[in-house]
């Protein structure tokens, strides 16, 4: 950042060379992008700021994350090459790869200060990499500040002289010429572009109230000046953004890290900083499928009152999603698995699973107890005679899951695995706990029920008083 094309473009060769050093590398493509610089008050001119994107294809079956350690020590022994950074493609799941904090204040020196102080503290978070902030890049710029007062004495306007300006900066189009079927613009310059600030000042603006010739240094002062290389503006205020890749799947842990070390950093006074990005993003995705279970579960209730006729019986079914919610945070603690939207999505998919195998032993006790059994019997009955296909049921899916789990199902593994291991998890605990818990729910509440239905026997009644 802050470099001239021609240098980007000689890191940017040595970047090739050291990345093609790897055998694993198949090819290599390189782009250069550039973006203007900036000034103040008429004129925006001068340098350039150049970022060289290097985008590496590997030969299948490689390891890719050795690789990018690998790149990643090569470059940080050299000091040459300006900033480095290595990212994945998709390696932080879908949607944005890195924690952002904008920085907003009102005045543009305190902007720059809250926005480097910011980015110290980002540092000195434990599971971050690349941390960046779009101030700490800068371009040369020539800055024409004009003198209203001296340019009305002349009979000249800031608009003139702007436009005289960029007249010289990027000439005149004239027409346009048609080559090889592509129509190209003609510029005419008539004098070479100004570089300097005396050749800029010596730059012919128009012509005094006597008709004499003006020149730029007679009505402006330019002086070169280091600007922001991009200016970004939220909500119409000058923000700063400071981005750090998270390094690990725990980004819930390494957002929770970067906002105490932001609260524990002092800002000048009326800046402000706030964490978006992947981890915003994160957040968002929890929130709705948190609301999406809770219409699942909802769901899955009204149509169990439907079906049993009965509000309390349900209720006992339902039981069985935390039971799963249980086996399946064990799941994930047990192999070091962030909890993230893969794993929710999992989650979302459990509320309809692990309730089928309770709806089908307490349907076969409900049938038990029509044919006459007490209450007890049939709880016996129905939890021996569903206990093979419950557990034949929950077998054959989580085998069928255990492929995804270990990452044997190829691509999107970031996806894949931490859902396998939810569902995993979660029938293994429900199918174990319903065979047990729900049955003993039953049997609680269905005593208490026909304890309270039992009819009273008045000469009992009589004998007692």
């Amino acid at each position: 950042m802050g470099t001239t094309l021609e240098k980007t473009d000689e890191r940017a060769a040595v970047v090739e060379r050291i990345v093609r050093q790897r055998p694993e590398v198949e090819s290599v493509q390189v782009t250069i992008a550039g973006s203007g610089g900036g000034g103040v008050q008429t004129f925006f001119g001068g340098g350039s700021s150049n970022v060289a994107r290097h985008t590496v294809t590997l030969a299948k079956d490689s390891d890719t994350e050795a690789v990018t350690q690998a790149l990643r020590a090569a470059f940080d022994q050299r000091d040459d090459l300006g900033d480095v950074s290595v990212s994945q493609a998709g390696g932080g799941g879908p949607g944005s790869s890195q924690v952002e904090i904008s920085v907003q204040a009102a005045d543009q020196e305190d902007l720059r200060a809250a926005a480097t102080a910011v980015q110290k503290s980002v540092e000195s978070v434990g599971g971050t990499r690349d941390v960046a902030n779009n101030l700490a890049a800068e371009t040369p710029a020539l800055v024409v500040d004009v003198d209203r007062a001296a340019a009305l004495e002349r009979g000249l306007t800031e608009p003139q002289i702007g436009a005289a300006v960029s007249k010289a900066l990027q000439g005149a189009t004239i027409g346009q010429v048609e080559i090889e079927e592509q129509r190209r613009d003609v510029v005419v310059h008539e004098r070479p572009t100004p570089t300097t600030e005396s050749a800029m000042e010596d730059v012919p603006v128009g012509s005094d109230l006597n008709g004499k010739e003006v020149l730029l240094g007679a009505v402006a002062d330019v002086e070169r000046q280091n600007t922001a290389a991009s200016i970004t503006r939220v909500d119409g205020r000058r923000t700063a953004l400071i981005t750090a890749t998270p390094d690990g799947d725990d980004l819930g842990g390494v957002t929770r890290d970067i906002q105490a070390a932001v609260n524990a950093t002092q800002l000048p006074a009326g800046a402000s900083a706030t964490i978006g990005g992947v981890s915003a993003e994160q957040q968002e995705a929890f929130t709705q499928l948190g609301i999406a279970i809770l219409i699942a579960i909802a769901i899955v209730y009204v149509v169990m009152v439907a079906t049993f006729g009965s509000l309390i019986q349900p209720l006992i079914l339902l039981i069985s999603v935390p039971l799963a919610a249980t086996g399946a945070l064990a799941a994930l603690e047990l192999t070091d698995t962030a909890l993230g939207v893969p794993a929710i999505i999992g989650l979302l998919m459990l509320v309809g699973i692990v309730v089928t195998n309770a709806i089908v032993l307490i349907d076969l006790v409900n049938q038990y107890r029509e044919r006459g059994l007490g209450v007890l019997d049939a709880v016996v009955e129905g939890a021996r005679d569903r206990v093979r296909p419950i557990v034949m049921t929950a077998l054959a899916t989580i085998l069928a899951l255990v492929p995804m789990a270990m990452s044997l199902s190829g691509g999107g593994a970031f996806i894949s695995q931490p859902l396998a291991l939810v569902v995993i998890g979660g029938l293994f605990s429900s199918t174990a706990l319903t065979l047990l818990v729900v049955p003993a729910l039953y049997l609680l509440i269905e005593r208490r029920r026909e304890g309270r239905r039992a009819p009273r026997d008045p000469l009992a009644e009589a004998q007692n008083t």
